[in-house]
């Protein structure tokens, strides 16, 4: 069983634009439908449990890299692409944001029904995580948003949120079925916030003699501080806005970078297929294809995944739509053409992450990466760049205006 790991989220105020809104329920569809065409559910409930992984997702469909945001708008995204089409994924996320994470049971209940599934041991297990992250983790966080995802095999990942209003930031935490022994002991696979010392944990296996039951624990006075649990995995999100080359794994950036430019593409044969696009899609595409194929390893630095499509309060630089819509447009053929038996494209499309991962070894990083980041705004209205702000403008001409 994994243990827990902490980091940050500074929270954000805000909302997500209709137009980004709709691009990433879009993507985020095309990439489950990839995912379980490729690795099948269990695998897509594993990575969402993975919270390297899930930050990678949020960062790679355009949404602010960093934020408590993330939580709401890729979960939001991911359910109305789920949702609709649960009978053909098989999958359902129960649950939401405030008042919606109470509509959980009923339909964990109803999703059982009509599965054959054990809808009051799914309930029980939904309240469970609640319960222990709420009170039996005493760290100073209120949870507002749980949600539940389960498969109609039973399967389930849980991800849900708190918030501390004394240190204005969030802090998630990610629950997988295959990884629980016991919900009282250790039971996460992700904490995700910053360590601020010591807690109540009543999950620590030190804390045995405290506990008969979760339901107990939540009536009883504490009777002594445990130390926060050993940490395996820890991401520590920054506070500042932008992002810097101390976010990002240059060699990995670098190598995306190198094998986008149109006159490599022509060097690797399984890329033919992909041929027509343009560099600045193929680095887009390359990026998707690492957070649909790419193993736990690749996800150290979620940073670098907003390369592909920005991000709405304009860090690393606009969303570029133009991109996101060829990215979309190119994923979602690859998805249609395998339904057909032609998997060329969609071949085509893994090895992208693939090559990048073999350039690596050998590519040194040329520290251009404040010139990289200006290009890519000089450049945002050319790709329909656009932010919560407004949309890129056109360099203004420097010629005297004479009328």
């Amino acid at each position: 069983m994994k243990k827990a790991g902490t980091a940050d989220l500074p929270l954000h105020h805000g909302f997500v634009p209709l137009w980004l809104a709709e691009r990433m329920a879009k993507l985020g569809r095309a990439i489950v439908e990839e995912i379980l065409a490729h690795k099948g559910k269990n695998e897509l409930l594993s990575r969402l449990s993975d919270p390297f992984w899930f930050q990678s997702l949020g960062a790679v469909m355009g949404m602010d890299w960093h934020s408590s945001g993330i939580t709401t708008s890729v979960m939001g995204a991911l359910k109305r692409s789920i949702n609709p089409n649960a009978k053909e994924f098989g999958l359902y996320i129960c649950g939401g944001k405030g008042n919606q994470s109470k509509l959980a049971p009923s339909q964990l209940l109803k999703y059982a029904e009509s599965n054959g599934l054990d809808g009051n041991s799914l309930v029980r297990s939904s309240k469970l995580s609640a319960k222990v992250d709420n009170t039996a983790v005493q760290d100073g966080f209120q949870l507002y948003q749980h949600h539940f995802v389960v498969s109609n095999e039973g399967n389930w990942t849980v991800i849900q949120q708190g918030m501390s209003n004394a240190s204005a930031t969030a802090r998630r935490y990610h629950w997988h079925a295959p990884s629980l022994q016991s919900f009282t002991e250790e039971p996460h696979t992700f904490v995700y916030g910053e360590n601020r010392g010591a807690i109540l944990n009543l999950t620590d296996k030190q804390a045995q003699p405290l506990k008969q039951s979760i339901m107990d624990i939540a009536s009883e006075s504490p009777v002594k501080m445990l130390a926060e649990i050993e940490q395996v995995k820890r991401l520590v999100m920054p506070n500042h806005h932008d992002v810097r080359a101390e976010n990002i794994d240059m060699k990995r950036l670098g190598a995306v970078l190198w094998l986008a430019q149109e006159k490599n593409v022509a060097n690797f044969e399984e890329l033919l297929l992909l041929e027509g696009l343009g560099p600045r899609t193929l680095q887009s595409l390359a990026l998707v294809s690492e957070v649909i194929h790419g193993g736990p390893a690749r996800f150290k630095d979620p940073a670098r995944f907003s390369f592909a499509h920005g991000g709405k309060d304009g860090h690393p630089f606009p969303v570029p739509t133009k991109v996101y819509d060829e990215t979309l447009a190119t994923l979602q053929n690859a998805i249609y053409k395998s339904k057909l038996g032609r998997s060329e494209q969609s071949q085509a499309i893994k090895a992208l992450s693939k090559i990048a991962a073999g350039v690596e070894d050998d590519f040194v990083p040329n520290g251009n990466f404040d010139e990289l980041l200006a290009k890519e705004r000089a450049d945002s209205w050319k790709y329909g760049g656009r932010t919560v702000f407004g949309k890129a403008k056109s360099p203004t001409s420097t010629q005297l205006a004479l009328f």
